[in-house]
């Protein structure tokens, strides 16, 4: 048996010597490559943090400890070393969650996964600890530099600066260059001496000391005042010479290293120090994201940050490369853009390859701007651009558009600007849960005066509704799309004036409407189509549309709505607030009085799974939607559609089986 099918928890890496922990450290990273292989996962992050969770969990007593992860995806080796090795199925319907999970784990605490906050959450959990009477427990953060771009991280390190009287660790895992150290005798040297005198600098003597000393010179006059500004002008500079603090000491926390991120014993030193520090304190450790494997390593573009399923031992995909992905349609269509209209320029938050500006940029590297985990700037930023003449592509993910909502409110279209945003992975995105799912950006962005919201169905709406949105001078616009592959074409029958497509008419004509109007948003279009077959199968009439632009609502889809006798509208996003109640309110305000079904997603958290198991999940099927109208149509169900003329509505009945 290995040593890892030995851990079942945190406390038996107590009994462990070095060696064995270096052997299990390797073991680990096996056990990731060989399982995150066969299941896709973030890998590399995990990679590199495989001796600092071992230290942390060493030194640290979870869960009386609170460890916290920013942004979760970095916490495999935690969920191994707290008695969850059944990888099997990670990230699969069922399976471990790619982030902490408290329904996993008293160990698990942060399930937001959302980078950048962590250090607010430590502010909070340790002063809830000390207001409790518990404050000898630590509260420890491990965040990594790339959210540390993000100035919630810094709203947060101001409070926390500021109450020096509280058990706060926060690790910095610093992966964003490789660590090389000085070589040289004198250099290994100076190394050798580091944690000695890191354990003295944390230690309550050494400040209580400095303390003293400053008060007593600072009363002695000027020339005491000028002695204490010498000292610690010199005591700086040594220190910055030594290892330089960088702006954490000017917040006026305690920092100690840098040390090597895979040196377990180092680690341990350090935040050893760390934990007898009566205070806040910062220990910067230096990792390599992919450390131990050398197809993580060799890949430059983010070291195996995240992947699907591969051949552990050369890391390649081994799926087919199969259809375009909505991304790379995207990617594509806004370099041409870019070509030919120099006033378009892109943003995005640390996401130039997932959301597909990576072609723009390499085009046109003048033009782009990564701005860090900072979607809140973003947006502002994106709205000064736009007053200074330019046309931003603001590129994110669906699910961090929340993050930036007043300042979509505010800075953007209070102020009429001709922004657009593009949200990748919008409506349900699959194995990473109920932080990522695009669940929210339809309901949010209803509220926005002026703003235009558009969902392609296939690669041709997408490239025609990027170009539309970007001609939007005046006004926010919005262009959301799926994860995944986009799939095949599906063609209009008719394009109406004002550019809503009818995508299949069974058993009405143009013009006279019929039983069941089926509104299709983006890529629900599919969905809908086989409902309407299975609808034709029970001699039940349908019209079905892409509105194209849901935003404003078009005047056809309400003229549609009264000439038929129920409105079902399908979207990939919450029901409460989203495009079904509002094509009813504006029914409703012209005095079409046709009953509205809105068929969406609940307003819940839904768990991990492919994007059909989590739309199965919640009654998203063909067959349980057509089962639905069936029973709207013949008056069984609410809401009711409206009686045949001279028909009163069937009351009783069985439904036939579709």
């Amino acid at each position: 048996m290995g040593i890892l099918e030995s851990i079942r928890g945190p406390k038996d890496l107590d009994r462990l010597t070095s060696q064995e922990l270096t052997d299990l450290a390797d073991e680990i990273r096996r056990f990731l490559i060989r399982n995150v292989a066969q299941t896709g996962g973030h890998l590399g992050p995990n990679l590199g943090v495989v001796e600092l969770t071992l230290a942390l969990h060493r030194v640290f007593d979870s869960p009386r400890d609170s460890i916290i992860f920013d942004t979760g995806h970095q916490s495999y080796v935690h969920k191994l070393i707290t008695g969850r090795q059944d990888f099997s199925s990670l990230r699969q319907q069922g399976g471990l969650s790619g982030y902490p999970s408290r329904a996993e784990s008293e160990h698990d605490i942060v399930e937001s996964s959302h980078a950048s906050s962590s250090l607010s959450w430590a502010d909070g959990i340790s002063k809830a600890h000390k207001l409790t009477g518990h404050g000898d427990r630590h509260t420890v953060v491990v965040v990594g530099d790339g959210a540390l771009t993000g100035g919630m991280a810094w709203e947060a390190l101001n409070n926390i600066a500021a109450d020096k009287d509280r058990r706060l660790v926060i690790v910095v895992n610093d992966n964003g260059r490789s660590y090389a150290p000085t070589v040289g005798g004198f250099a290994d040297y100076l190394a050798s001496l580091r944690p000695a005198i890191d354990a003295v600098r944390a230690a309550p003597a050494y400040e209580g000391t400095l303390a003293f000393w400053k008060k007593r010179l600072q009363e002695g006059g000027p020339m005491g005042r000028f002695t204490y500004k010498g000292l610690h002008a010199a005591k700086k500079g040594v220190k910055d010479w030594w290892a330089p603090q960088g702006m954490f000491e000017d917040l006026g926390l305690k920092y100690l290293g840098p040390v090597d991120g895979h040196d377990e014993r180092a680690l341990e030193n350090a935040l050893t120090a760390a934990k007898h520090f009566a205070g806040p304190v910062i220990v910067h450790a230096m990792t390599e994201k992919g450390r131990g494997y050398a197809p993580a390593r060799a890949d430059e573009a983010d070291q195996f940050h995240a992947v699907g399923v591969i051949d552990p031992l050369t890391g390649v995909p081994l799926a087919s490369a199969g259809a375009a992905s909505w991304t790379s349609v995207f990617a594509d269509e806004i370099a041409a853009i870019a070509d030919e209209r120099p006033d378009v320029v892109g943003i995005t938050g640390a996401m130039l390859i997932p959301v597909g500006l990576h072609k723009f940029a390499e085009r046109h590297p003048d033009r782009v701007f990564d701005v860090g985990i900072a979607e809140q700037h973003a947006m502002t930023s994106a709205a000064g651009m736009a007053f200074g003449g330019l046309h931003p592509v603001v590129a994110v993910y669906s699910t961090f558009l929340n993050r930036a909502f007043d300042q979509l409110l505010m800075d953007v279209a209070l102020h009429k600007a001709g922004v657009t945003i593009v949200l990748d992975r919008a409506g349900v995105t699959g194995p990473d849960g109920a932080s990522h799912h695009g669940q929210w950006d339809m309901a949010l962005v209803q509220s926005v005066p002026g703003l235009h919201l558009a969902a392609p169905r296939d690669a041709t709406r997408l490239r025609e509704e990027l170009r539309e949105a970007i001609a939007v001078s005046d006004a926010p616009t919005v262009v959301r799309f799926s994860k995944g592959s986009v799939g095949p074409e599906t063609e209009a029958v008719e394009r109406l004036a004002d550019g809503v497509d009818v995508l299949r008419r069974t058993g009405t004509k143009r013009g006279k409407g019929g039983d069941v109007l089926l509104v299709a948003v983006g890529a629900m279009s599919d969905l809908a189509l086989d409902v309407a077959e299975r609808l034709d199968h029970q001699g039940i009439s349908s019209t079905v549309v892409d509105p194209r632009w849901v935003l404003p609502v078009p005047k056809s889809v309400i003229r549609l709505a009264a000439q038929h006798r129920i409105v079902v509208c399908l979207e990939d996003g919450v029901r409460a607030g989203g495009v079904g109640s509002r094509i009813r309110q504006e029914m409703r305000a012209v005095g079409v009085d046709t009953a509205l079904n809105e068929v969406g997603l609940p307003v819940e958290f839904l768990d991990h799974g492919t994007r059909s198991e989590v739309l199965a999940q919640v009654g998203l099927t063909a067959q349980q939607i057509a089962h639905d109208v069936v029973a709207q149509v013949l008056g069984m169900k609410v809401p009711f559609a409206r009686p045949l003329p001279g028909q009163p509505a069937p009351a009783t009945g069985s439904l036939p089986k579709l």
